[in-house]
C-alpha cells in the first residue's frame, strides 16, 4: 500500500470543480443509449431474481431449502464465469466497433434465449426437475458473465469526466429500475391474462420479457461509442492469473466497493425476491404488489435523477453515506411498526429509494476503480477488476437467495397454501425489513473506512492517465518490473 492510500481515508470534502477535469465527451444519445443496456439486463436479470424463487416452490414444487441451495452453487459457479469472462475480454484486440460492444450484443441473444428456458419446467420426476433447473440456470448465468462484464467495462472508456460518468451511472441505475418497473407491475398481471400462474404462462411471459431485453440491447449497441483513448502497451504482454490477482488485490478502493456490494445488493435482491410473498400472505393480496412497485420504484426513478446532481454538489462517497443512514433508519422503523398496508409503502419506499442512489452511484465508482487500478499498476485490465465487482455481486446474490429461501424452509413455508403460520410472517417481514437494515449498516461503516478515493484524488489520477502517465512513470514502460515489485 502506498502512502497516497493512506491519505484519504478521512471523509471526503464538498469537491470543487478543478482545472485539469477532463472534458466532456458525450452526447445526451449516448447517455441515454448506455441505459438502455441495463433495462435489457433488468428485463432478464431482474426477472429472475423476483420470480423464479416463487416459480421453481409454488410452480415446479422444489423445496425451499433445495432451492436456495441451487442459487448458492450456480452463483458461486458464476464466479468463475465471470473469471473466464474477464480473461477473454482482456485479451480481446480492439476492433473497428470497439472492444466490449460486440462481445455484449451476441452474449445478449443467447442470454434472451436462456432466460426463457430458465422459466420453463418440464413435467418430469422431482430429481430431473432440480437438475433441469439447477443446470439451465448455470448456463444461463455463465452466459450472463459475457453480457454484464463488457457492458459494465464499456462506461470506462466512454468517458473519464467525472459529471458525465454520474450521468452514465444515472442513466443505468434507470435503465435497472425501469425495468424493475415494468416487470414487478406487469409480470403477475400479464400471466393473469394468460390464465394463471402456471408453467406455461411463466414461460410465456418471461419470453415477452426476454423480447424487451434484447430490443434494449441493441439500442445500447448503436447508441454508444468506446471515446477514451487507452494506452494498452502494457497490455500485450503475456499476463498470467498471478499478475491479475496482483492488480486485483492492490486496488483498495476496489476492495471497498466490492465488500460494500456484499451488503447492498443482497439488500436489494432480497427485497424483490420477498415482495411477492409479502404482499400475498402478510398484506392478504398478491396483487398489491404490483401496486407497491409501482410506487417504490416508480419514486426511485425520480430519486435517482438527482444523482448527477448530489455528486457535484457533495462528492459522490457522502452522497452514499447519507443515503444509507436515510435506508437503516427507513427500514428498521418498518420492521417495529405493525404490518400496515400504508406505513409499509411508505418506508419500504423511501427505504428503497435511499438504496437506489448508492447502487446507482456504484457504477461511477467502478468506473473510477478500473481508471485506478490503471494508474497504480501501469496495467489496464476492465474486465479482470469488473469480474472482481462483479464476483461480489455474485455472492450477494447467494447470500440473498440464502437469506430469502431459507428463510421460508426454516420458518415452516408451505407451497401453495392459502395462509402461513405466524411464524413465517414473521420471517417474511424480517427479511423484508431488518435485514436491509442491518446489512446497509456494515455496508455504511466499509465505504467509509475503505473506500478512499476521493473526485479530487480521481481528478488527479485522471490527469495523469490522460496525459500517458501511471504511478511510477510511463504507461508501457517498465510495467512489469515494477509490479513485481510490489
Amino acid at each position: 500500500m502506498t502512502i497516497q492510500d493512506n491519505i484519504d481515508v478521512v471523509p471526503e470534502p464538498a469537491p470543487v470543480v478543478a482545472a485539469d477535469e477532463p472534458e466532456g465527451t458525450l452526447t445526451g444519445k449516448e447517455k441515454v443509449a448506455y441505459g438502455f443496456g441495463d433495462l435489457g439486463n433488468g428485463f432478464m436479470f431482474d426477472l429472475g431474481q423476483a420470480y423464479l424463487t416463487k416459480f421453481w416452490i409454488d410452480t415446479a414444487g422444489i423445496g425451499p431449502a433445495v432451492v436456495a441451495l441451487i442459487f448458492v452453487l450456480v452463483k458461486l459457479f458464476d464466479a468463475v464465469m465471470d473469471t473466464v469472462a474477464a480473461l477473454f475480454i482482456d485479451g480481446r484486440k480492439v476492433g473497428k466497433r470497439g472492444k466490449f460492444r460486440p462481445v455484449m450484443m451476441v452474449s445478449a441473444f443467447i442470454l434472451a434465449v436462456m432466460t426463457v428456458v430458465t422459466f420453463t419446467m418440464p413435467d418430469v420426476e422431482m430429481g430431473w426437475k432440480i437438475a433441469f433447473a439447477a443446470g439451465t440456470y448455470a448456463i444461463w448465468g455463465g452466459v450472463y458473465s459475457f453480457v454484464n462484464g463488457p457492458y459494465g467495462s464499456l462506461a470506462s472508456v466512454m468517458t473519464r469526466n467525472i459529471k458525465e460518468r454520474a450521468q452514465l451511472a444515472t442513466s443505468r441505475q434507470a435503465g435497472s429500475l425501469g425495468a424493475q418497473w415494468i416487470c414487478g407491475i406487469a409480470f403477475i398481471p400479464l400471466m393473469m391474462m394468460l390464465g394463471g400462474m402456471t408453467a406455461s404462462n411463466y414461460m410465456w411471459a418471461a419470453l415477452v420479457m426476454a423480447l424487451l431485453g434484447m430490443v434494449s440491447f441493441a439500442l445500447c449497441y448503436r447508441g454508444t461509442k468506446e471515446h477514451v483513448k487507452v494506452n494498452r502497451e502494457a497490455n500485450k504482454e503475456k499476463t498470467s492469473l498471478k499478475d491479475y490477482g496482483r492488480a486485483v488485490l492492490t486496488n483498495r478502493p476496489l476492495l471497498g466497493l466490492v465488500l460494500m456490494s456484499l451488503f447492498t445488493i443482497s439488500s436489494m435482491n432480497v427485497n424483490n425476491m420477498m415482495m411477492i410473498f409479502f404482499a400475498q400472505f402478510n398484506l392478504g393480496n398478491i396483487a398489491l404488489m404490483a401496486v407497491l412497485n409501482f410506487v417504490m420504484i416508480g419514486a426511485s426513478i425520480v430519486g435517482i435523477m438527482f444523482i448527477p446532481r448530489l455528486v457535484v454538489r457533495f462528492g459522490k462517497k457522502r452522497t452514499v453515506m447519507v443515503s444509507f443512514a436515510v435506508a437503516v433508519v427507513a427500514n428498521g422503523l418498518n420492521f417495529i411498526i405493525p404490518t400496515n398496508l400504508w406505513t409499509f409503502m411508505i418506508l419500504v419506499t423511501i427505504g428503497y429509494v435511499a438504496l437506489s442512489i448508492p447502487n446507482g452511484i456504484t457504477w461511477a465508482f467502478v468506473s473510477d476503480t478500473i481508471d485506478y487500478g490503471e494508474w497504480h499498476t501501469g496495467v489496464r485490465r476492465e474486465g479482470m477488476t469488473y469480474a472482481a465487482f462483479s464476483f461480489s455481486r455474485k455472492v450477494s446474490q447467494s447470500l440473498a437467495a440464502l437469506v430469502g429461501a431459507g428463510m421460508l424452509a426454516v420458518s415452516g413455508y408451505v407451497a401453495q397454501a392459502t395462509t402461513q403460520s405466524e411464524g413465517t410472517l414473521l420471517g417474511i417481514k424480517a427479511v423484508m425489513t431488518l435485514y436491509p437494515a442491518i446489512a446497509l449498516t456494515i455496508a455504511a461503516i466499509i465505504i467509509y473506512f475503505i473506500y478512499n478515493m476521493s473526485d479530487d484524488k480521481y481528478r488527479r489520477i485522471a490527469k495523469d492517465l490522460n496525459e500517458g502517465r501511471w504511478e511510477h512513470g510511463i504507461i508501457g514502460e517498465s510495467t512489469r518490473a515494477s509490479l513485481a515489485m510490489k
